[in-house]
């Protein structure tokens, strides 16, 4: 007989997917919980996370009368989690990539940035953990039982591995120096689920491509003299140029052309006059 616990939940997530627009799939895997309490309230407003066991999403999908919505059924990986939201797909990719939570070190992470340990007292006793200071050569005094940094030292430069005696003094030391973010793996809007390599558009690189294309558009449309509302101006000048190129050059005595036709002969004048003497 089915859990009727398991019934009500499916039931529930059943109708939470039901009832957004846009039904995203987070991985929580090595998530620390506090971090994902600390990211529940940063995107109130913007998202609700619902955690539930892996089957009963799955049920819940299948459950759910959106159209296409079982094709998130393939990015049911890790601990899955349904994120919903109102915000379309790609800004709620954003923002959860802005919304970064600390969190502890643990040995074998790499390093986001430098990690400094500044000069200054801690909170740690003269003792054993003195040793995790000499491994990592941070030079340290005593002073009235409490451990003081004599200099800021780096335990971690950026992109390196952090060590076991790393991570274990930087938690001694209450320092968070990893950056969390959900790992929205894929989210569906209105009978399309976009994975988590779409979702990722670098901003600045779709301008300058945005930018490139409207150049090359433009060039083209002034090369074969195709008038838009961008390249009407242009080609008038330009055929306004062009026509008084020609007219100078037949004398045509039109307005807009013979005042040049007069300076033109002028100078002409003057030019002749130099070179004859007069």
């Amino acid at each position: 007989m089915v859990n009727p616990k398991k019934i009500k939940e499916v039931e529930e997530l059943t109708s939470l997917i039901d009832s957004y627009p846009v039904v995203g799939i987070v991985d929580l895997t090595k998530l620390p919980s506090r971090p994902l309490q600390l990211m529940r309230k940063k995107l109130r407003g913007n998202a609700v996370i619902r955690v539930s066991k892996k089957t009963l999403i799955k049920f819940a999908i299948e459950k759910s009368k959106k159209p296409e919505i079982k094709k998130l059924l393939d990015y049911l990986q890790g601990q899955p989690a349904l994120i919903l939201s109102k915000i379309n797909p790609f800004k709620l990719y954003k923002i959860l990539q802005t919304e970064k939570t600390p969190a502890p070190a643990k040995e074998g992470d790499i390093a986001p940035k430098d990690i400094v340990i500044k000069a200054g007292p801690t909170p740690l006793p003269s003792g054993p953990v003195i040793s995790l200071f000499q491994k990592l050569k941070i030079p340290i005094m005593v002073q009235e039982g409490k451990i003081h940094v004599r200099e800021d030292t780096v335990v971690a430069k950026k992109g390196e591995t952090i060590t076991a005696e790393a991570a274990s003094l930087l938690s001694k030391l209450g320092i968070e120096p990893m950056e969390i973010t959900l790992n929205l793996v894929a989210a569906y809007e209105e009978g399309v689920v976009y994975p988590k390599d779409v979702l990722a558009v670098d901003e600045e690189a779709y301008k300058k491509s945005l930018i490139e294309a409207y150049l090359n558009a433009l060039k083209l449309s002034l090369g074969i003299a195709w008038p838009t509302k961008d390249t009407i101006e242009f080609l008038i000048k330009k055929a306004f140029i062009q026509a008084k190129a020609l007219g100078l050059e037949a004398n045509v005595l039109e307005k807009g052309v013979v005042e040049d036709l007069l300076r033109k002969a002028y100078l002409q004048a003057q030019s002749l006059k130099s070179k004859v003497g007069i």
